[in-house]
């Protein structure tokens, strides 16, 4: 295909990356923890017993696991800081790490509190579970509501990811919300913390409310007024390679949206019963001031039906997010590496990114270079080099170790290196590139797998 985009040549500007505020998000959220231990302490007096230690320990995993469901709720808001400073990666791995230390400490609470509870009145585990399910004040919210989040923690595992859709796990993953709303009111009834300690009760409403209101705001408010603004509509579909297709979305004002070259969007389109799923798709173009570009591979139902989409079909987006850009631009030199459909994202670099640039393609075959023309004429344009790693002719992968990049690119170390493909590709990447010298602080990447 020929793009529709009409090339500008990027403006010779030196590298000032932006410092990256995961830092102090960081320290933020483990004083949040420290807090949540110092609550505990200071309402826990002297403990006698194996019940007491029992019913203490099952108190603090349960504070504990009430912050952790903030702070989980927190990372699904979709907060501009975080997703385009931080990067939507990134914050991903907080939000599954946080996951397991809320499910971890919810069974710990619930294990060790319903054995505290059964050695204090000398009564079976089965008689006091269901003792406390049934007659304790706001418990029977907050048994559905750990229940719904066992029922997340299970689909959300690596083995039942692999069988399960994504539009299943999507649904599945939202009922997060009910849960914690349902465990808040349980919280508040039941936690020695907060009975008779006006400030403590303050300090976690304010907490879940403060929650609330980011995720209200920017994954409801903010949509609804961005997409009243743009007003996107898909203006065509054109085939690249086999199973992939790009997508062009003309929209107005889409200048103004901010987004960057690397960046991605949350893509809803109203065709095809694609409508009930919001999708990540990266912009395989830079912006122009009326248009968008999306390219997709066909890898499950959504990005299948793709193809299908009609000319002025609605469009409902959110974002931008992701900070595989150019602020994270270190050296005068980069190295862009592309794997599969990872090329979407670094097209739109290989034409933006300013200084001396090299993409490095990975892919099977030739026939599954999409986008080649396109990447073969910036090149052309802009004085760049394009390399391809492909399978050779009884299908053997080629080896993209340290000595091969080293090999391939001079002067590697001194290059910023941007990568987009699968995890695992990334991954052994990773690994070649600090082999072959490159500092970590030059390695850029963003894996975008739910």
């Amino acid at each position: 295909m020929t793009t529709v985009y009409e090339q500008r040549k990027a403006p010779p500007v030196a590298p000032v990356p932006r410092r990256s505020p995961a830092g102090p998000v960081l320290a933020l959220l483990w004083a949040g923890a420290a807090a949540s231990v110092a609550l505990w302490w200071a309402d826990t007096g002297s403990v006698v017993g194996a019940a007491g230690w029992l019913t203490g320990g099952g108190r603090l995993a349960g504070l504990l696991c009430g912050y952790a469901c903030a702070v989980l709720v927190g990372l699904m808001a979709r907060v501009p800081l975080l997703e385009r400073r931080i990067g939507s990666d990134r914050v991903a791995r907080w939000h599954a790490m946080a996951g397991r230390y809320t499910i971890c400490l919810l069974v710990v609470h619930v294990v060790l509190t319903l054995l505290g509870y059964a050695a204090q009145d000398r009564a079976s585990i089965v008689h006091e579970t269901v003792t406390v399910v049934l007659d304790y004040p706001d418990m029977l919210k907050g048994t559905i509501g750990a229940l719904i989040l066992f029922a997340v923690g299970i689909t959300s595992a690596r083995a039942a990811r692999r069988r399960l859709s994504y539009e299943f796990w999507y649904y599945v993953h939202l009922l997060t919300y009910l849960a914690v709303f349902l465990a808040f009111f349980h919280q508040l009834s039941l936690g020695n913390e907060f009975n008779g300690h006006a400030g403590a009760t303050a300090a976690w409403y304010a907490l879940y409310l403060g929650v609330a209101a980011l995720v209200v705001w920017y994954r409801v408010l903010a949509p609804v007024r961005f997409n009243l603004r743009h007003r996107l509509r898909v203006e065509s579909v054109h085939r690249e390679a086999p199973g992939v297709y790009s997508v062009v979305v003309r929209g107005r004002r889409v200048d103004e949206m901010g987004a960057e070259a690397g960046q991605f969007f949350r893509w809803r389109f109203f065709g095809e019963g694609m409508g009930w799923t919001s999708t990540p798709y990266s912009l395989s173009a830079p912006p122009r001031r009326d248009l968008l570009r999306i390219t997709v591979k066909a890898l499950g139902d959504h990005s299948a039906a793709v193809a299908l989409l009609r000319q002025g079909a609605r469009v409902w987006a959110e974002g931008p997010y992701g900070a595989l850009t150019a602020d994270r631009r270190t050296a005068h030199k980069s190295l862009l590496i592309a794997a599969g459909v990872g090329i979407t994202p670094l097209r739109a670099l290989f034409e933006t990114l300013p200084g001396e640039v090299t993409l490095l393609y990975r892919a099977r075959t030739a026939e599954d270079l999409a986008l080649g023309g396109e990447l073969e004429a910036i090149a052309q344009w802009r004085g760049a080099k394009v390399l391809y790693a492909l399978n050779g002719p009884q299908g053997q992968r080629p080896v993209l170790g340290a000595a091969a990049l080293r090999e391939a690119v001079p002067d590697l170390a001194g290059h910023d290196v941007y990568i987009c493909g699968p995890h695992a590709f990334a991954q052994d990447l990773y690994g070649a590139l600090r082999t072959a010298g490159v500092p970590d602080r030059r390695i850029h990447h963003e894996s975008f797998e739910l």
